[in-house]
């Protein structure tokens, strides 16, 4: 690494802790800001409230290095950084549109404490146009803004910061495309510098295309469905086609997280605001609140009663395995709408331990299933693989196992004397 900066990273989220960990494990001295006290001093001591793997320690390895520090207050951490990072929060606001609150009273904060010369890089997710309005509330003309986009799923961060396949930098300040460009010095991958409005619109175009071959995939399971074709040998075929390839092509009962849902509403508003039709992108989001809503019909239809006064066993309650993060899980949808259709609901999740609201969760999967009229799976985290059927079929009340992430073996299911429904697949027969 020919230069190391000093760095500060104001929000130590997902996206900005694993930012400054990483990028003080490449060689950078990182100060990483949250305002949440208890948050700082679990991070001090080397502990993350993330369950991130990898991230731990990184922490650790950056703290004895010195290289690695937090703190609630911004200012002095500003005023002896070179380059500011923002990684803030930018929620959706009712009509879809991008709240820029958390980063819009940041720069005001910050800015006459910036020394001159620095650099204020946006790695949220923020619309068109972002970078320059950031500058106007700048209101410095010796500070540059870059926006410079993350690609980082959750579950994988560490590993996609550190082994990125590509790294875009947006600007038009050539000296300071340079510098950010420099940061990643120690990754082997490609670096494209661009303008901000094109870095600022890729990280929208790839999720919400991510979105739509979501939706589309659980739309083809559907039509399996109906048909009586089997989505599993479907989407090994369509793998098998280069132009394709087999990511995204699981079904689910709809796609959720922090990102995805945000995005797509997020471009949606962007889209109508300057006035460009985008009825693939409408109809994507129109699709998922489908797919999220047939989970709940499908179990009625599958028990073949009303679902109020039965008992559901939920596995998996976050958006993802390997994360303990509930935003816009479409676990969580299907959890809400069956306690508000009456049913009694009891999940476990391998990262969740606390109730939720009304939603009982479980400290071990035979405790959430004991008693269950049927049993629902809604996060493929491993460990469920591993579930013996044999002993579930002896605590279950019911029969029906319903797959909603294709994850399980349903033949291994059904030898155990369940009914094993999936998504899109061919009914297995029960053993007589």
């Amino acid at each position: 690494m020919e230069l190391a900066e000093r760095i500060t990273v104001i929000g130590s989220g997902y996206v900005g802790l694993t930012t400054g960990a990483c990028l003080a494990s490449l060689g950078h001295t990182v100060t990483c800001i949250d305002l949440d006290e208890p948050t700082v001093a679990a991070l001090r001591a080397g502990r993350s409230h993330l369950a991130e793997p990898g991230i731990e320690s990184l922490l650790r390895e950056g703290l004895d290095a010195n290289r690695l520090k937090f703190d609630t207050a911004p200012d002095q951490a500003v005023m002896e950084a070179s380059l500011i990072m923002l990684c803030l929060p930018t929620p959706s606001a009712l009509d879809g549109s991008v709240d820029l609150t958390a980063i819009r009273d940041t720069v005001i904060r910050i800015r006459d404490l910036l020394p001159a010369g620095a650099v204020v890089v946006t790695k949220s997710t923020t619309p068109v146009g972002t970078t320059a309005t950031i500058g106007s509330w700048l209101r410095r003309d010796d500070i540059a803004v870059v926006a410079n986009p993350e690609f980082l799923r959750e579950g994988h961060a560490v590993y996609d910061f550190l082994h990125p396949t590509r790294i875009v930098i947006g600007t038009d300040d050539d000296a300071a495309a340079k510098r950010v460009a420099g940061l990643y010095d120690a990754i082997r991958t490609e670096v494209t510098i661009t303008d901000p409005a094109t870095a600022e619109l890729v990280k929208y175009a790839a999720n919400c295309y991510l979105a739509t071959r979501l939706s589309y995939n659980n739309s083809i399971a559907e039509l399996c469905e109906a048909f009586g074709a089997d989505h599993s040998d479907l989407a090994y075929i369509l793998a098998a086609d280069p132009r394709i390839g087999g990511d995204y092509l699981k079904p689910g009962p709809g796609w959720g997280g922090p990102c995805l849902p945000k995005d797509a509403r997020a471009l949606a508003w962007q889209a109508q605001d300057v006035g460009v039709p985008f009825p693939i992108l409408d109809a994507t989001i129109s699709s998922n609140r489908h797919h999220l809503d047939r989970t709940i019909h499908r179990l009625r239809e599958e028990l073949g009663c009303e679902l109020a006064g039965t008992r559901v066993a939920l596995l998996g309650l976050t958006f993802k395995a390997n994360t303990d993060d509930l935003r816009n899980s479409p676990a969580m949808h299907v959890a809400h709408a069956l306690i508000e259709h009456g049913a009694h609901v009891t999940a476990h999740d391998p990262a969740i331990t606390d109730a939720i609201h009304r939603l009982r969760v479980a400290p071990t999967v035979h405790a959430a299933i004991a008693n269950a009229d049927a049993l629902v799976l809604l996060t493929e985290w491993p460990e469920y693989r591993g579930v013996n059927w044999t002993t579930v079929a002896t605590l279950m009340t019911g029969e029906l196992v319903f797959d909603t992430r294709n994850a399980l073996d349903p033949a291994v299911v059904a030898d155990a004397g369940l009914r094993y429904v999936g998504v899109g697949r061919r009914r297995t027969p029960m053993p007589t």
